[in-house]
């Protein structure tokens, strides 16, 4: 029998949904590139529900229960006293997602001598300390791709919001107000701006991708660069260093994975490189950015809004100053959460169970660590640490 432990965000507030909005869920089989959905033996769950919540469960717990194994979900997962904490050490595969991360710190692997597996229910396990991981020889897998589409999304719509001013105009309407020109005051067109991401992988060259009908004139900085093709058909401009293309942009989205060459990439030199009145999107990672030099900046008026929907740590406290910066966008965790992204990523660790407890190889390109080395997607987007 293997315990699993299930770190998964709180129920909303008024409980389980009863119904949803939709019934069901458009149907496609691969994702751009031709990499195919998740595709385990069977799931227990109806696409469309919400599966990332606690009650949600992922959809698992009739298929391990079956196989004799143990499940526990919760979303306790800070301090000594945490339902994680106690389960954690007779625990041989963890699961969470990066909205609800279960930090799996140096100390935390050194309390779980029986951990084999950590999945992370989406894309990123920098949550993870990758280096213990390989020294302890846990494997770590991701649903790569599962959600990629749903945060390029959520990028286009922040970057909108941000320059079309529209959060403050919505809450205009939300106070009864009819102020036009409060709302005109700081909303622009996107059209010609200079629009650029670091990093063009799977997310960064959707948001690309979705950006080009806008006829704005792209960039990107990426250390793999694009084909000549890909360049070619999205007119894009390849900068050698991000400090290249922060000169240029009016707006910046930031697209690559947390490690320690990101970690506080955006700081006060690298923002003052910036234009003023320049806007920053990012969905990657909240430590990618310096939480109060971003906070200067939008204060003096060198950056014109700032959203994103990451931050550190998750759960962002309540008095996080990003929560009360001026000029900002921000969400929870929500972009590759979407009930839609919920059923890839829900079938995608039922894929990777299976295979784990089948004695199967698990998809390559789910794999960040195995076998005591950086491993797949791992070798690609993460640096040894």
């Amino acid at each position: 029998m293997a315990k699993v432990l299930c770190v998964l965000y709180p129920d909303p507030v008024n409980g389980y949904p009863t119904e949803f909005a939709r019934d069901g869920l458009p149907y496609i089989d691969h994702y751009p590139g031709g990499q195919t959905v998740p595709n385990p033996e069977k799931v227990d769950f109806a696409p469309g529900q919400l599966l990332g919540s606690v009650t949600g469960e992922l959809g698992l717990r009739s298929y391990l229960e079956s196989l004799g194994h143990e499940l526990v979900v919760t979303s306790d997962k800070e301090g000594p006293d945490s339902v994680f904490e106690r389960e954690l050490p007779e625990a041989e595969i963890v699961i969470s997602q990066p909205f609800w991360p279960a930090y799996l710190t140096p100390e935390r692997l050194a309390k779980a001598p029986n951990l084999k597996l950590a999945i992370t229910a989406g894309i990123g396990s920098d949550h993870v300390d990758l280096s213990g991981a390989i020294a302890q020889r846990v494997t770590v897998a991701e649903v790569t791709y599962s959600n990629s589409i749903s945060v390029s999304e959520h990028v286009v719509m922040m970057i909108l919001s941000l320059v079309r001013n529209y959060l403050p105009s919505h809450q205009w309407v939300l106070d009864g107000g009819w102020n036009i020109a409060d709302c005109a005051a700081r909303s622009y067109d996107l059209e010609a701006m200079e629009v650029g991401t670091v990093a063009a992988g799977r997310i960064g060259l959707a948001v690309l991708r979705r950006l080009k009908p806008f006829d704005v004139n792209l960039h990107y900085f990426d250390r793999h660069r694009l084909p000549a093709e890909v360049e070619e058909e999205l007119n894009l401009t390849w900068h050698d260093s991000v400090e290249s293309m922060v000169r240029v942009c009016d707006v910046v989205t930031i697209n690559c994975p947390l490690h320690p060459e990101t970690e506080g990439m955006f700081n006060e030199e690298l923002i003052a490189k910036m234009k003023r009145g320049a806007y920053i999107v990012n969905t990657a990672r909240g430590k990618i950015c310096d939480r109060d030099a971003i906070v200067r900046a939008l204060e003096s008026g060198h950056l014109a809004g700032y959203a994103g929907d990451v931050w550190f740590p998750q759960p962002a406290p309540a008095d996080h100053p990003w929560r009360t910066m001026p000029h900002h966008g921000m969400t929870p965790h929500i972009s590759g959460t979407s009930l839609t992204a919920q059923a890839r990523y829900a079938a995608g660790t039922r894929e990777i169970l299976e295979c784990y407890f089948q004695g199967r190889p698990i998809r390559d390109e789910y794999l960040i660590v195995d076998g005591g080395a950086l491993a797949g997607t791992g070798q690609h987007s993460y640096s040894a640490r």
